[in-house]
């Protein structure tokens, strides 16, 4: 399948999903639910970014959101304060490829396949084994969002920090330079300082959004705004206490 074809096929599947969410957001934007507390005490998910869309409420107002597949992940391991000096649990997500024997006999005791694993600190109440899923979470709920954002390459001050430009008469040098970068004394350059290097790729985390829609027939969240990274990057999604 071409490149264009693939993307044709991705576009289609996600207004779909867009429709189905449309759909029921409808019918359960009206009424907004208290966030309850998750059975096993864990309030966090891994998926990944599908891309954005909108949805339209009851009022009839349309909601950029960004639909995410989070889940299912499993309890691959609990941290003890006494054994391992500190209070966490292990979730993992996705199907593996291969595993080498180490991880194998990580994950024997889980029973999971887990291609990705990530530890939330915390005190939590669950077991190896216990699944999470969208349903840990309810419309309304506030989140946080973490993820890698897009790379963008090596770039400018302007591009980068947000510099003006110098002015662009006949004679001007000052175009797009960054300007003065150092002093006489103490005839250096200050460490972080504001210049062109590479931009994005950074890890970024996103607090206070808000939850529109769970999907759990299709393990799908619909969070309010736009999120870090790219169309198909992992994301690490938290409730808020």
């Amino acid at each position: 399948m071409s490149p264009v074809s693939s993307l044709l096929a991705a576009t289609k599947e996600l207004f779909a999903m867009a429709d189905q969410l449309d759909n029921s957001a409808e019918t359960k934007s009206s009424t907004t639910t208290a966030a309850q507390p998750a059975a096993n005490g864990v309030k966090a998910l891994l998926g990944r970014k599908l891309g954005m869309t909108q949805i339209f409420t009851a009022n009839g107002e349309a909601k950029a959101v960004t639909l995410i597949q989070a889940g299912p992940c499993v309890v691959t391991a609990v941290r003890d304060q006494l054994k391992d000096g500190y209070q966490a649990v292990q979730i993992g997500y996705g199907e593996a490829k291969r595993l080498n024997q180490a991880q194998s006999g990580h994950l024997a005791k889980s029973g999971a396949n887990s291609a990705v694993l990530r530890e939330i600190r915390g005190e939590f109440e669950c077991a190896v084994g216990d699944t999470l899923d969208v349903n840990t979470f309810v419309p309304g709920e506030k989140l946080t969002v973490s993820g890698v954002s897009k790379g963008k390459g090596f770039a400018g001050t302007i591009k980068r920090h947000n510099f003006s430009r110098g002015p662009m008469s006949h004679g001007s040098r000052n175009k797009r330079r960054p300007g003065s970068i150092g002093s006489m004394y103490p005839q250096k350059i200050f460490k972080g300082k504001k210049m062109a290097g590479r931009m994005g790729n950074e890890n970024v985390t996103l607090k206070n959004l808000s939850i529109e829609v769970v999907d759990s027939e299709n393990h799908i969240l619909a969070i309010a705004g736009a999120v870090p990274g790219r169309r198909g990057s992992l994301l690490l999604v938290k409730g808020q206490n």
